[in-house]
């Protein structure tokens, strides 16, 4: 099992409006052999950290998933934890967006890649 964290993230409004609306994750099983099964959790962090994602996902080998999540909050955080022993190669990134698709460069975490248990 395996813990990754985008850590806080700053979203704070600039004159009015928050940088990043929506959050892309993007998850590639690079195993050919064996799944892995992954859980996504979001938070808003304000005074408290409170969850708002809370999703599994079971990635057969050499597939790929991407999800889109609300973000237009002043602060958030994701964390991705495996449920697997077995060492699979996967690719995880985190992007920020805007509601008109545009990339948020800040708020972009490109990639965790984890192969035969190096992180």
């Amino acid at each position: 099992m395996a813990l990754f964290s985008t850590g806080p993230i700053d979203n704070s409004p600039i004159l009015g409006v928050r940088q990043t609306q929506i959050v892309t994750v993007k998850v590639v099983n690079r195993d050919s052999l064996n799944p892995y099964h992954l859980v996504i959790q979001g938070f808003l962090l304000d005074t408290s950290r409170t969850m708002y994602v809370n999703e599994m996902f079971n990635l057969a080998p050499n597939q790929a998933l991407t999800r889109n999540y609300f973000a237009d909050l002043d602060a958030f955080e994701f964390v991705f934890e495996t449920l697997d022993e077995v060492e699979a190669e996967i690719g995880i990134s985190v992007w920020g967006k805007q509601v008109s698709g545009e990339l948020v460069d800040p708020h972009r975490i490109v990639a965790w890649e984890k192969h035969a248990g190096i992180l």
